[in-house]
Parts: C-alpha cells; structure tokens; sequence
C-alpha cells in the first residue's frame, strides 16, 4: 500500500485539508465522521485509501475483472460512484471507467506530477485519478482503487 496525502496547488473543484479536501469551497459534505469513526467503520486497508489517499497494490482487487451489471459505491458511505456501463478493461490493475457518477474531481499534485484525483461527492473519500488515456470518445481513464468502493450486481 503506497500512502500519500493530498496537497493541492490549485484549482476550482477541490480544495485540499490534511486528510480530505473540500469541493467548491465547501467545507463538509453530506457525510461526515470523526477520525475514529472512520477507523471503526473501515478496514485499515479501506482507511488508507479512502481517507489517507493511499493507492492499493495493481491487481489487488477482484473488482478489476468484475464485468456483471450493477451499481459500484463508496465503500465508505455507500453512496453511488460509477455505474457499470461506463467500465471497461484498461489491464492497469485497478478498476476502469470512462466517467464518473457521484464523484467530485480536482488537482492532486503527488511528487511533481500533476494528476486529477477522484472523491466520493458525500463523504469525500478518495477513490482515485483520471488519466488521459481512456477510450474515446472521452479519452478520460478514472484508474479506480478496488478498495475505495463496493460492488451490488443488477
């Protein structure tokens, strides 16, 4: 598991804190919980991802291969993150999809490089980071961490 914290440099979307960010200036989101809530509530590897920024190890989760029909949520508050219909086998190791559906988006500078990162729109959790070599006709690759969501079939 690789751990790093989010430290933005800029930008409309997002707004970084120590452990999280706020959206649009907003400074909470419809879920909040205390640290130790959190810790409660998740698995440490959950925790990591989820609220720390980590990244879980390629190929690590089976939701990389999952290809059934259904609903992916926030592992943290069960809030819907991407839909089914929009993932597609990118072989990066980690669940891929060309959008997002409850996410919000913004700047995450993490050593030197520029990325986008992904959160959860109603707790903030992070849950990954968009490149820009997706299908077209976006273009976009929201390179997803397995831990950070949950999977129900249709």
């Amino acid at each position: 598991m690789f751990t790093r914290r989010i430290f933005l440099t800029g930008g409309t979307a997002v707004t970084a804190l120590s452990l999280g960010f706020s959206a649009a200036g907003a400074e909470t989101f419809p879920v909040e919980l205390s640290e130790a809530e959190w810790r409660a509530k998740l698995t440490p590897d959950q925790f990591l991802v989820l609220r720390e920024n980590a990244t879980e190890e390629a190929f690590s989760s089976p939701l990389h291969l999952e290809t059934r029909d259904g609903t992916y949520a926030c592992a943290g508050c069960g809030h819907e993150v991407y839909a089914a219909a929009d993932k597609f086998f990118s072989d990066s190791g980690w669940p891929a999809f060309t959008k997002g559906v409850g996410i919000l988006t913004g700047p995450d500078a993490i050593y030197g490089n520029l990325l986008t990162a992904t959160h959860c729109a109603n707790c903030g959790g992070h849950q990954g980071h968009i490149f820009n070599d997706g299908p077209e006709p976006l273009g976009d690759r929201h390179c997803i961490n397995g831990l950070s969501m949950t999977f129900t079939a249709a």
